[in-house]
């Protein structure tokens, strides 16, 4: 009894940390939401304004739009990357591998924006270069296709790191048996590698997912805040010179929360059948 009191009281400070930074904020965000600057009253003001407002829905589409085709584009990639590090074994090569997806998996904000600008900008090098071999096609870095490819590319880190260790789910025993019953590889994947992966498949498209749904300072810095998506309207009505209205950002934030909140249970709910359909089979 006196170390379980011990351990709750090593653990008080990560309890005072997490209210004051993570609770606190949220409630505070939450109730502001429904004090309507414009009407001095409380009440669903903000929200009726946003769900009714094409220029606010907009934002939720392209947010919702570029967030899923990422995450989906980099789901697949980081699911061959994940396994073709997992074939590698534990060699020099593959710490060399694992090392680089962890250092960058940070590489993204203002830097991967300023690396994207010099690379595929409208005078970009690799722009100039296909425009002097013929190659340029339609391809624009600020429009939805170019956002989808850079929030693709700081998606694929994070991915393969949350994939990784499903890996080891995998037994090399499983794919022998069923290759001696006659299962080619695609059988194999459909039949018994993805459905073991798939808890683990849904978790990291979910947590890709919010993590394209609330980057920032990427689209923030190539854009200039041109691009309407939820993140650059809530900065541009919390710290905005013309659109100041920190409560209709706090009504757009809870939406957002709201909508991560719907797709998480969702996710959880897939994953607990992923279970039980396992443990019958």
């Amino acid at each position: 009894m006196k170390g379980k009191r011990i351990a709750l009281l090593w653990l008080l400070p990560f309890a005072l940390f997490y209210i004051a930074f993570q609770l606190a904020p949220l409630i505070w965000v939450a109730g502001n939401s429904f004090w309507s600057d414009v009407n001095s009253r409380w009440g669903i003001d903000n929200y009726h304004d946003i769900l009714t407002s094409p220029f606010y829905l907009q934002a939720i589409r392209f947010s919702l739009d570029i967030s899923f085709w990422s995450s989906v584009y980099g789901l697949l990639i980081s699911l061959v990357a994940g396994y073709s590090l997992h074939q590698l074994g534990n060699g020099r090569f593959h710490r060399f591998m694992m090392a680089f997806t962890n250092m960058t998996s940070n590489f993204a904000g203002v830097p991967l924006a300023f690396a994207f600008i010099i690379l595929l900008g409208l005078n970009g090098c690799l722009t100039l270069l296909m425009r002097h071999y013929g190659l340029a096609s339609g391809f624009r870095l600020f429009s939805r296709d170019g956002m989808i490819l850079i929030y693709t590319w700081f998606q694929i880190p994070l991915g393969v790191l949350l994939l990784f260790p499903a890996f080891e789910g995998l037994r090399k025993e499983w794919q022998e048996s069923a290759a001696l019953l006659g299962a080619g590889r695609w059988h194999y994947w459909r039949l018994i590698a993805l459905p073991v992966l798939s808890p683990a498949l849904l978790g990291t498209f979910v947590i890709l997912l919010a993590n394209a749904l609330g980057a920032y300072a990427t689209i923030y810095a190539l854009t200039s805040g041109n691009f309407n998506v939820v993140p650059v309207r809530i900065a541009a009505l919390v710290s905005g010179d013309i659109s100041l209205d920190p409560y209709m950002g706090s009504a757009l934030a809870m939406l957002l929360v709201v909508l991560l909140t719907v797709i998480t249970v969702v996710q959880q709910y897939l994953v607990r059948r992923s279970y039980l359909a396992a443990g019958r089979s």
